[in-house]
């Protein structure tokens, strides 16, 4: 339902306990695009000063403008997936123009299906429980940056979540039903035989038969997110950087604008600033080509399991269950 155990205190297994991140740290206010770029710019020359630290560099804006503030010379990292003799999304082209433009020392990292497997143990293991689709990309990275001396990396995560650029999940004005309904990734009785819903997360955010999705969002989404983040960079031992996450937007959204298409407009109003002669690029998630690596799995054989439950899956949603899955089979090993 929400891609990460929302409990701290409460764990699939005591063999490997559940950890979420503590979301009570001090944010820099911002309401406008010039203030946005004024806290981006310190958090990351502070994060720099040391020389040690490497740039997840994507296609999109929000990495775009972190790159704007990355001393020359640094390292950004794009990590692109591999399926062969398949095209699958690919932003290294767009990283590299932004790389160039900031005079970045910019490597591609080519990850396949194989390099997936071979991580997602330990992940699982540190995290306590399944882990998101991006996490094993974003720990390989982590890894080569490590391998490479740096001690921290940094990444434009949280900026859709907090400056409004989950429009999918603000497009209107939602009741608590179908705002569940929208939100749950797996919805539990469509693949467990003995299924629990838990709402507390919903309820926490319901008033008069309503439930504000930025609100919302705001707690839970980006406690997974920023979990998701943690979670792969502590498993390799380098730092998490995530300046957006160090921000907050000191303003109601403006839905109007957000639904109107104007997604994340003050981060789209920065990047302008910063790159004045350049189109915004549609924003694109994270790479990762699940209906590819899951295009032939036939579904989870565990008992605890719904037969054929992953027929008329996404590949997001398979990827959840297969990781499911696959914890499970862990607690199992000695």
């Amino acid at each position: 339902m929400y891609r990460y155990g929302y409990k701290e205190d409460v764990s699939i297994s005591n063999k490997y306990p559940n950890h979420i991140v503590d979301l009570a740290f001090e944010r820099k206010k911002v309401r406008t695009a010039e203030d946005l770029l004024a806290a981006i710019k310190e958090i990351v020359e502070e994060s720099t000063a040391g020389g040690k630290t490497a740039l997840a560099l994507s296609g999109g804006i929000d990495s775009a403008i972190l790159a704007k503030f990355m001393p020359e010379g640094s390292v950004a990292y794009t990590f692109r997936c591999v399926v062969p003799g398949t095209k699958v999304t690919d932003e290294s082209e767009r990283a590299s123009y932004y790389a160039d433009v900031c005079k970045l020392d910019h490597h591609i990292l080519d990850i396949y299906w194989e390099d997936i497997e071979r991580v997602i143990d330990d992940l699982m293991r540190h995290k306590g429980g399944p882990v998101h689709s991006i996490e094993a990309q974003i720990y390989l990275a982590a890894l080569k940056a490590k391998e490479a001396g740096f001690e921290n990396i940094i990444f434009g995560e949280n900026a859709d979540i907090i400056y409004g650029g989950m429009n999918g999940l603000l497009q209107k004005d939602w009741l608590f039903g179908e705002f569940v309904d929208r939100y749950c990734y797996v919805k539990p009785y469509h693949v467990l035989k003995d299924a629990e819903m838990p709402l507390e997360p919903f309820k926490e955010f319901c008033k008069d038969g309503h439930i504000d999705g930025h609100d919302f969002i705001n707690k839970y989404f980006r406690q997974e997110a920023l979990g998701t983040y943690n979670n792969a960079c502590n498993t390799a031992g380098i730092n998490f950087v995530g300046p957006y996450s160090m921000t907050v937007l000191d303003a109601p959204i403006d839905y109007d604008r957000v639904r109107s298409g104007d997604t994340k407009y003050v981060i789209r109003e920065a990047f302008k600033i910063l790159y004045p002669d350049y189109k915004a690029p549609d924003k694109i998630p994270m790479p990762r080509p699940v209906n590819e690596w899951f295009a032939n799995w036939e579904g989870p054989k565990r008992e605890e399991f719904l037969p054929h439950c992953t027929d008329e899956m996404t590949g997001d949603q398979k990827w959840m269950v297969w990781c499911a899955e696959r914890y499970l089979n862990l607690l199992e090993e000695k």
